[in-house]
């Protein structure tokens, strides 16, 4: 008896051929490198804006978990350039965190980002003690998201790819490169509403 053949699948973003996304790729050459916490739970989902952001961004890095081991988590942090970056975490701001302030005379930012659901981000936060105590970079009045296949629970809530784009735009005093990334989102994002379109 043989085996239903297997779908397809993109080797560039490991998606089913008729779902790839490789087409809303928008190489960026962002100066302030990120470093992108995912939690498990976003690995698989579809609809998830960091698959596009990472085919997009020229210097990023990815980790998946909830709770890292300490060592591993400054690692993550500070990579070989240790005391030479300024982790800077994007999350709002809270009463007992420490805010960014740029320092001309200081290392230079490297912009961290929990990709996860507002509750999930929130456990990280708790897990991960040395999340929590690097200076945070709220995104004050953004823009209305175009993310249109997940429901924001609060207003002003944007997908990690429009947050991302944002952050580095205010700290790289540059939101003209961000926006065909920006707009290779709304592609991204139409796409996934066409598909949910056909299944429904």
């Amino acid at each position: 008896m043989s085996s239903a053949p297997s779908r397809p699948v993109c080797l560039t973003c490991l998606r089913p051929a008729r779902a790839c996304i490789c087409p809303w790729a928008a190489p960026t050459a962002n100066q302030v490198g990120v470093l992108l916490l995912q939690h498990p739970l976003e690995t698989g989902h579809a609809k998830n804006s960091l698959a596009l952001l990472r085919l997009s961004l020229a210097r990023h890095t990815v980790a998946v978990g909830e709770a890292f081991p300490p060592d591993q988590l400054q690692s993550l942090l500070h990579g070989a350039k240790a005391g030479k970056t300024q982790p800077v975490l994007l999350y709002p701001g809270a009463p007992d965190a420490p805010s960014y302030l740029p320092d001309p005379d200081g290392p230079p930012p490297r912009l961290v980002v929990l990709d996860a659901t507002w509750r999930k981000s929130r456990k990280m936060l708790a897990l991960n003690p040395a999340l929590q105590a690097l200076p945070r970079l709220p995104l004050s009045a953004p823009p209305p998201s175009q993310y249109l296949i997940r429901k924001a629970h609060k207003p002003g809530q944007l997908s990690t790819l429009e947050a991302v784009c944002h952050a580095l735009a205010r700290l790289e005093g540059n939101a003209a490169r961000y926006r065909p990334l920006l707009r290779a989102f709304d592609g991204f994002v139409a796409q996934q509403l066409a598909f949910r379109d056909k299944a429904d």
